[in-house]
């Protein structure tokens, strides 16, 4: 058997792709632009064709099984993609379809699951995993609020397939409308876009997030952005910590990126709400960067992890 696995990850703008080595090293890897906007037949076929590219690049056969990391959610039920913000995958049967156009079987998560697994072996948590009896919890804080859930070396789906998805618990009572139907999800209240309107409307102006956390001394609306990011974070993270207890945090996406979240104010934060009386999991920046779904597809190849 094979000792390469093979990844494949898709996005909204990108697709990427990598061959790892019996050492979890990349032998290939490779992007090409999704073009989502030729539709879902075309998606499929951008597929196919960069799986080509890679194998013919290493010179090795396309193996039984690929691991493919989507957003959005493939709900094996009734056997459709859901809630997927490349919305020409909603309602389709991807996995059946991309294994008709590969030939070949395809295992596929979406990309929370797939950070969450990669950062949990191939990166940040690696050395705290490799007790397969650790649990990671993989956040995703970026355009949307998601995370997925690592333990005994495998991810975590739960009996709706939604475990992880804390970006939809309530955090502010009749908050603002989510796309969801729902009001006041975490998502409403900390992912990029909201952080940005809520500076937006205490100081008149649009500022990206990046600046804002970079001007929260010179600038009283940027400093109370941030701490209304470090209050809703503290609140909604604890939720999940109270639950679910793992034993290690990753924290991902472009608000990940916010350097305040790695604070001790972000500890006390969380603390607050916490059933304990300190916080005793660390808060873990990501070491894969935007390639760390393409990793966790790959892994997903094999349930026996490193």
């Amino acid at each position: 058997m094979a000792k390469e696995r093979w990844g494949v990850d898709l996005g909204g703008t990108k697709i990427e792709a990598v061959i790892l080595d019996g050492s979890m090293k990349p032998l290939v890897r490779r992007r090409i632009a999704t073009e989502a906007s030729g539709g879902y037949r075309h998606i499929l076929e951008r597929i196919e064709h960069l799986v080509g590219l890679i194998s013919l690049e290493s010179g090795l056969v396309t193996p039984d099984v690929i691991g493919i990391g989507t957003p959005g959610r493939y709900d094996p039920e009734p056997g459709v993609m859901k809630n997927s913000n490349t919305v020409y995958l909603n309602g389709c049967n991807l996995k059946r379809d991309l294994e008709e156009v590969l030939n070949r079987a395809v295992v596929i998560e979406n990309d929370a699951n797939c950070f969450a697994l990669a950062e949990s072996f191939l990166g940040a948590a690696a050395t705290i995993m490799r007790e397969h009896s650790k649990a990671a919890f993989g956040i995703i804080l970026g355009t949307g609020v998601g995370g997925g859930v690592v333990c005994g070396g495998k991810v975590r789906h739960g009996a709706h397939g939604i475990a992880g998805e804390w970006g939809h618990n309530e955090l502010i009572p009749n908050g603002e409308l989510c796309y969801c139907g729902r009001k006041g999800c975490v998502e409403t209240v900390i992912s990029g876009p909201a952080l940005e309107r809520y500076y937006q409307q205490l100081s008149g102006r649009y500022s990206p997030l990046e600046r804002i956390s970079a001007e929260v001394e010179s600038d009283a609306a940027a400093a109370e952005t941030i701490e209304h990011l470090l209050f809703y974070f503290g609140k909604a993270l604890a939720q999940v910590l109270n639950i679910l207890d793992p034993d290690v945090c990753i924290l991902g996406g472009g608000v990940g990126q916010v350097e305040q979240l790695y604070s001790q104010k972000a500890v006390k934060a969380i603390e607050r709400h916490l059933f304990n009386s300190e916080l005793r999991i660390p808060l873990l920046r990501p070491l894969l960067g935007d390639s760390a779904g393409v990793f966790g597809a790959a892994l997903l190849t094999n349930n026996l992890l490193i």
